[in-house]
């Protein structure tokens, strides 16, 4: 049976998606792995899982120097990145609370005066 529903990436998206598929790109999330194995949001939780995904900590748009950014790269299992990861760029910042409780990213619209 073939899927028959649209495809859901906007044109722009598109145009970077074949990024992922070049050498560059797969020798950077080698080493991203390789550097970070676990999970960095899980660990923050105290909870140990093994990183598959390699996140842009800031969505690169199709900016080739945020894409190509080690320092932009965040080790993630699947479920984080196939997530929450997605909910916090919908919303534009992320999700989560330090020990008080109070949003952790300065973006939250608590945080805003």
């Amino acid at each position: 049976m073939t899927d028959k529903r649209p495809h859901h990436r906007t044109a722009a998206a598109q145009a970077y998606r074949p990024w992922y598929g070049l050498k560059i790109w797969k020798n950077a999330r080698q080493t991203q792995l390789a550097l970070q194995p676990l999970c960095e949001r899980c660990l923050q939780s105290e909870t140990v899982t093994e990183a598959t995904v390699v996140n842009h900590r800031q969505p690169h748009k199709g900016d080739w120097s945020l894409f190509i950014d080690p320092d932009n790269h965040e080790s993630l299992c699947a479920p984080h990145h196939d997530a929450l990861v997605q909910k916090e760029e919908a919303r534009g910042y992320a999700i989560g609370a330090d020990i008080d409780g109070r949003p952790i990213d300065p973006l939250h619209p608590w945080s805003r005066s």
